[in-house]
């Protein structure tokens, strides 16, 4: 089952491309927006629950196949920045490079999203 949008996509490609044009001129808003838009896209295309997603203060997904997590601190857990983020999933920045200068905090076997970035 897909998971549910709670970000129109229109909305939140708007969100992104306004992001994408000038990362420093959006407000916090449009921001989140984006954030909580590309979130729901991972979750849509890596349907799962192995590995949490974070991206503080503005959202959170499980996504990934394999075993699912009930309580407590999941196994998996990859936490980033929003503008950080937002580089991964439109490509301006690699997952390796986030991961070597400590931009993204990844533990876990399955937190290794590098496969699935960039989104867009």
């Amino acid at each position: 089952m897909a998971p549910r949008r709670r970000t129109d996509p229109g909305a939140g490609r708007a969100a992104l491309a306004a992001w994408r044009a000038d990362p420093q001129a959006v407000d916090r808003q449009t921001r989140g927006t984006a954030v909580r838009y590309t979130l729901e896209e991972l979750a849509s295309r890596a349907p799962g629950h192995s590995v949490e997603v974070r991206v503080p203060p503005f959202g959170v997904t499980q996504c990934v196949e394999g075993p699912r997590h009930t309580r407590g601190t999941p196994p998996n857990v990859v936490e980033t920045d929003a503008d950080t983020w937002l580089s991964l999933v439109t490509g301006v920045s690699s997952w390796a490079d986030a991961v070597d200068t400590g931009a993204v905090r990844a533990s876990g076997q399955r937190a290794a999203l590098g496969n699935l970035l960039p989104l867009l």
